[in-house]
């Protein structure tokens, strides 16, 4: 394996001060709303298993596969969606859960693909989101931080599967 070179970008003392504001947030905004989190995986993973340990209402999880990204840094302008969740999504309040918004368009069509349940509501929480790389037009309600239009590594997000493990977030320099 090539190892990438990357600069420190949110260390992790940060990041989990900002993933407790969110789950503040998300619990006032959900309170009485039992809410369904749905995860984007791969990249959501370790996210999602700290914000939702600092959600205080009742909620549920589900997970949906989806990527953009084949072998390395560059999005296909494809996106690739496993099945939606086993349960009823009607009149239910949707969370998408993200470790990375960029171009929008595998959480828009995810979103797309929700609508036809027809959920009560559908929102997005994303740990680290990429305005200026958008493709789609999206409103993002919970964003954790800004990334620019780096490329990030670390927290659950990857090059090539490598590097989800590290426990804050890099901007890779190479």
């Amino acid at each position: 394996m090539e190892y990438r070179k990357f600069e420190l970008l949110y260390p992790q003392d940060r990041i989990a001060r900002r993933i407790g504001e969110l789950g503040q947030q998300i619990s006032d905004d959900y309170k009485d709303k039992n809410p369904i989190l749905i995860g984007i995986l791969k990249g959501c993973i370790i996210f999602m298993a700290d914000l939702i340990r600092s959600i205080s209402v009742p909620m549920e999880l589900e997970f949906i596969s989806a990527s953009s990204y084949k072998n390395g840094r560059v999005a296909s302008d494809q996106v690739v969606m496993g099945e939606n969740p086993d349960v009823s999504l009607s009149n239910r309040h949707l969370l998408m859960v993200e470790g990375v918004v960029d171009s929008g368009k595998t959480i828009y069509s995810i979103t797309e693909k929700l609508k036809l349940e027809k959920p009560a509501s559908i929102e997005v929480v994303t740990l680290l989101d990429k305005p200026r790389c958008r493709k789609v037009a999206m409103n993002i309600k919970y964003v954790g931080f800004d990334a620019g239009s780096d490329f990030v590594i670390g927290f659950g997000l990857d090059v090539d599967q490598n590097y989800r493990n590290l426990p804050f977030i890099g901007k890779v320099t190479e």
